[in-house]
């Protein structure tokens, strides 16, 4: 039988109505369809990301409210959480991270609820859980202990492009969003290498790389190299190399990365069996993750919102829509791709999106079965 997954295009209609209101909509429709998810006195925990410094594509702060402001109508305590980033940047450590969601909105008297970092300071705060021997990839994973420790679960998720997961949305959020950064660093399980060909010796991927691991030799001329022995895999110097001169072998280590990510996905609503919501934003549909200190131009119009207890049927609706939408003109797949392509695939070929959802039905996590159903 087909999931439903309910969903609000962004179109103001007569009556008029705005953003919030769509999303109080669904929410309070999830809300009566499940009465046991949040439950009276739960801790709920709304899973989002708070955007890394310079970013603005992240989901606002008054539209987060509306998760709060439903938490809190069924008689639940919500708060804000996610965890620190594998990479160093803004929101690397608790004190940094809470810097940031406070600069881009996150405080009580816009969103509704307190900011908790799920992972503690230096994201020692963690435990293991057991995963189902449907996880071919992995027998466990370590999942940060507020989100292990939250009663419930809103899962608000900015539906946008990434570089390694081809399409970011509810899997990838709740993936590496409640990990710590061991949890983090298992999952990324892929190494990176200069293509010296393309190399301009800039040393963007040496300014970013967490370890060190990215290096700028001295000799006149000299091109950057990675050491594979300290390179963690986060990504960071691909998301930042301007002439794509940093690769990997993605015959070797994508399809890994991609089930390790979705398994950890499994993990992380552990225990919350019925206990989870899931909304997603469908607007500003930009090339990368909201972890990248800048935002381009979104790839396609704004599109709306979407609602679903399932985070596999919810991710390919938002797939499928974002494939059916025109290419927005200008942005980077101007010219590259159209209505009914694969717009994630378009962007970053060497990606399997559509790996997210096919491995999360196969372990359990949910169903690519769905039904959108437009209220």
């Amino acid at each position: 039988m087909p999931v439903p997954v309910y969903f609000l295009d962004s179109r103001s209609k007569s009556p008029k109505t705005s953003s919030i209101a769509k999303l109080r909509t669904l929410l309070a429709r999830l809300a009566e369809a499940n009465p046991d998810a949040l439950g009276k006195g739960a801790l709920c925990a709304i899973k989002v990301h708070f955007g890394e410094m310079g970013n603005d594509a992240y989901i606002s702060p008054v539209l987060a409210r509306t998760a709060a402001d439903q938490a809190k109508a069924s008689g639940a305590k919500p708060f804000f959480t996610d965890t620190n980033t594998l990479y160093s940047g803004s929101r690397s450590n608790a004190v940094d991270h809470l810097e940031t969601a406070v600069s881009h909105g996150f405080v009580t008297e816009v969103c509704g609820a307190p900011v908790v970092i799920a992972d503690g300071l230096k994201s020692n705060d963690w435990r293991e859980v057991g995963l189902p021997a449907s996880c071919a990839r992995l027998k466990s994973a370590k999942i940060a202990s507020g989100i292990l420790d939250a009663d419930s679960m809103i899962v608000l998720s900015h539906v946008k492009g990434h570089e390694m997961a081809g399409f970011g949305g509810a899997i990838k959020n709740l993936a590496m969003g409640c990990a710590p950064f061991v949890g983090k660093r298992e999952q990324h399980c892929v190494k990176f290498q200069v293509k010296e060909q393309k190399c301009v010796a800039c040393g963007r991927c040496v300014a970013v790389c967490p370890t060190g691991a990215a290096r700028l030799g001295s000799a006149p001329g000299a091109k950057a190299s990675i050491d594979q022995a300290a390179c963690i895999g986060c990504g960071e110097c691909l998301a930042h190399c301007a002439p794509k001169a940093i690769g990997m072998d993605w015959e070797v280590g994508l399809e890994e990365f991609t089930e390790k990510m979705t398994e950890y996905a499994l993990g992380a609503v552990s225990g919350k069996q019925g206990r989870v919501l899931y909304v997603s934003v469908v607007q500003k549909v930009v090339p990368l993750c909201d972890c990248v200190p800048w935002s381009d131009a979104p790839l396609v119009p704004d599109l709306g919102f979407l609602a679903s207890t399932d985070p596999v049927a919810i991710d390919q609706a938002a797939f499928d829509l974002v494939k059916a939408a025109p290419v927005w003109p200008g942005s980077a797949l101007d010219g590259k791709a159209a209505a009914g392509d694969d717009k994630f695939t378009a962007l970053h070929p060497e990606t399997r999106s559509e790996l997210q959802m096919s491995h999360g039905e196969l372990i359990g996590l949910g169903s690519r079965d769905y039904e959108l159903v437009r209220i």
